[in-house]
């Protein structure tokens, strides 16, 4: 990595950041500032010079992290004082997210609100004792300045508010909550009122939830999809419809080159923060995939081939691990690489200019910074196909040709920086989206894309029943959290049903034993967020509440519902319940931040379907039945006897390829037809929602 190129001969030497791997820290490493990557070396400097620590966080694609670097930590009067006064350490979150997540709830714990960048201010002994987000040069000098002349005079007073932050954090969400095992089930009256707790946030307008800033959350329209099955609420759908259109018609989406950005700033989903993070994208293609088994609509099916080709395109290494994120940024501009004045796009489509700035609404002012147009639409191509009086055949290959050319055109620009380290939890989530979009779509390149980087995990991430958390450079680093697992496990059992090998089976319950043994919390079956053996900070956090991931609790509670029913393993099935039983009065009052609980809650409504289909025909089989969404169903199937406790004693019938519907080990006739197995799943459900509200 080269110095910024206005550097001076006497300004070249870097910091102790160039040597690390994330891009992110190597972003900073010709910083004047003295960082130090999170590690002993620092924290035992500031016990051994009695100096306060600040630790700086954020993220590559971070666009205010940038700005503060370009503001004050690449100004050397501003380093001096940060240099003279503190041991400065810089963390990339996705890279150590538990120091994250320590220093987050401590800001929040001041009464700020919290974001990225990060900056905290510590004790020698890493104790925070003052926070904030992003701060403008001279507001951040005099704050340096502040702490170090207080550091200095009221240090006792500092060490004391510090101490107090520390017995805060240290603090559960159980206690602070007041949850514990309750004994409550699951039922249908608490079902509307989880829902109805949900739909004071609608934005009935615009989709999504209000208020703005507004970000996809996956999870929130998952569950909806599941609630309108079970009660045929047609507002609940409306509303599932209404966002994902929206979604996919604004500038929140690439229109050109597919994929979604972080999040969009205001109610109508136009201007968004640029930046494409994996992690988006991989659940955006699951939540689509799963809304076009509801509703058909063709436009969910395009948007989940855009993601994947965009994904494969811009995100995948040559060994098949994905990178992390894209830039909001290039040139110094957030959006320049996604956007167009009108003049460069007459230059790019000539005569078809017209027809395409009424499509993607581009006008001569422009709807962004510098006259430029974020592409955007508000028909769908019937509508405006009828409107222009054009076939629709032919507009849709209009609309192929123009971004064909506008890619071509972008492919000059200078490109967003690329964030490529690869993470263990994120590639997990990528790996069930892409088996959920072969389990819904059959696309066998969806399905060979899953399988090569599986393998790139396993080879490269995993040590025996350990994860690593980070991968760049040839190497893997970092133990692995609890996401990494929890993840990872919830894509093997994708994998199996997809596939029907077994070993994805037996791989994700190895992991779930490892789980188990080194993060579960024994005192109220919760997992905490790090290994037991890893570094200890000032407080062993975890995590319950679902954000634009999945808390790594919920998923590993789903986890473990569906291995038990997979082995027929009791202590699995009773510990899900356990942790869903805790968590479920919060869950009923906050649904916007429990929402994939609320999946689990859906799940223990009625009996899971475990659906065992056994023959030469099962591929086929399977197949079939994918077509239909059928939320709450574990699918097993085998071409040969089976040890796997549900398909154990299944077999043929008359040398028919044969399809067993069974709940709470209880089987239905065995048939000879998906379409009878359908049947019999369909009844069930009838057996089992009430009426539409």
């Amino acid at each position: 990595m080269n110095p910024p190129a206005h550097t001076t001969l006497a300004d070249r030497k870097p910091n102790r950041l160039l040597k690390e791997s994330s891009p992110y820290l190597q972003q900073h490493a010709y910083n004047p500032v003295n960082w130090y990557p999170w590690g002993e070396e620092a924290l035992t400097k500031a016990k051994q010079e009695e100096k306060p620590i600040l630790v700086s966080i954020g993220y590559a694609a971070c666009h205010w992290c940038h700005v503060m670097e370009k503001q004050s930590f690449e100004n050397q009067k501003i380093a001096d004082v940060m240099n003279e006064h503190f041991v400065c350490i810089k963390v990339d979150r996705e890279e150590r997210p538990d120091v994250d997540a320590v220093y987050m709830d401590a800001v929040h714990a001041m009464g700020m609100q919290g974001g990225w960048p990060l900056n905290v201010f510590l004790t020698s002994e890493a104790k925070p004792f003052y926070g904030g987000t992003y701060f403008a040069p001279q507001q951040w000098v005099q704050l340096l300045q502040n702490i170090a002349n207080a550091y200095t005079q009221n240090r006792t007073e500092l060490h004391e508010t510090a101490e107090q932050f520390v017995e805060h954090l240290n603090i559960s969400d159980l206690e602070r909550y007041g949850l514990k095992p309750n004994g409550q089930q699951a039922t249908e009256e608490s079902l509307q009122q989880l829902y109805f707790n949900l739909s004071k946030r609608f934005d009935r307008e615009r989709g999504g939830f209000a208020p703005a800033p507004k970000f996809p959350m996956p999870t929130n329209y998952l569950f909806l999809l599941r609630y309108y099955t079970y009660t045929q609420d047609k507002t609940a759908l409306a509303h599932i419809n209404l966002s994902l259109r929206e979604m996919a018609f604004g500038g929140l989406y690439d229109q050109v080159g597919g994929g979604f950005a972080r999040y969009a700033v205001a109610a109508d989903w136009l201007v968004p923060h640029f930046e494409k993070m994996l992690y988006d994208n991989a659940q955006l293609i699951t939540l689509y995939a799963e809304a076009y088994q509801v509703c058909r609509l063709p436009l969910y099916k395009q948007v989940v081939y855009e993601i994947i080709a965009f994904v494969e395109r811009e995100l995948m290494s040559d060994a098949y691990g994905f990178y992390s994120s894209l830039d909001a940024d290039s040139e110094g501009e957030e959006g320049r690489y996604y956007t167009f004045t009108k003049d460069e796009l007459h230059r790019i489509l000539k005569d078809e200019e017209p027809l395409f700035c009424k499509y993607y609404n581009a006008t001569a002012a422009g709807n962004f910074e510098h006259g430029r147009n974020i592409l955007h639409r508000t028909q769908t191509d019937e509508a405006f196909a009828r409107e222009n009086e054009l076939e629709l055949e032919v507009l849709q290959e209009m609309v192929k040709t123009w971004k064909k050319k506008l890619m071509q055109a972008r492919a000059r620009r200078i490109r967003p920086g690329l964030d490529d380290k690869i993470l263990c939890s994120w590639n997990a989530l990528m790996l069930k989206a892409l088996a959920d979009a072969y389990y819904v779509f059959g696309e066998k390149h969806f399905l060979d894309l899953a399988l090569k980087n599986v393998v790139f995990l396993f080879e490269e991430l995993r040590e025996g029943n350990k994860l690593c958390h980070t991968y760049k450079n040839g190497k893997a680093t970092v133990d692995g959290f609890l996401e990494d697992y929890a993840l990872l496990i919830s894509a093997l059992l994708r994998l199996y049903e997809v596939t029907f090998n077994e070993e994805w089976l037996q791989q994700a319950r190895h992991f779930t034993d490892y789980t188990i043994s080194h993060f579960q919390d024994a005192a109220d079956g919760l997992f905490f967020f790090t290994d037991k053996t890893s570094e200890k900070l000032i407080a062993r956090k975890k995590e319950l509440f679902d954000n634009v991931i999945p808390s790594s609790n919920s998923v590993m509670a789903i986890n473990l519902h569906q291995l038990g029913l997979y082995f027929d393993a009791e202590t699995y099935e009773q510990a899900a319940a356990t942790m869903l039983n805790t968590i479920t009065p919060l869950l009923l009052k906050e649904p916007s931040h429990l929402s994939n609980w609320a999946i689990l809650y859906f799940n223990k409504l009625s009996p899971t379907a475990e659906v065992a289909i056994v023959g030469k025909q099962v591929p086929q089989f399977r197949e079939e039945l994918s077509a239909f969404y059928l939320p709450n169903m574990l699918l097993m199937g085998s071409t040969y006897k089976s040890k796997l406790p549900l398909l154990a004693d299944k077999t043929p019938v008359d040398g028919k390829t044969t399809i067993y519907v069974c709940y709470n080990k209880t089987c239905q006739l065995p048939v000879t037809s998906p379409a009878e197995a359908l049947k019999q799943l369909q009844s069930s459900k009838q057996e089992n929602k009430f009426p539409a509200l």
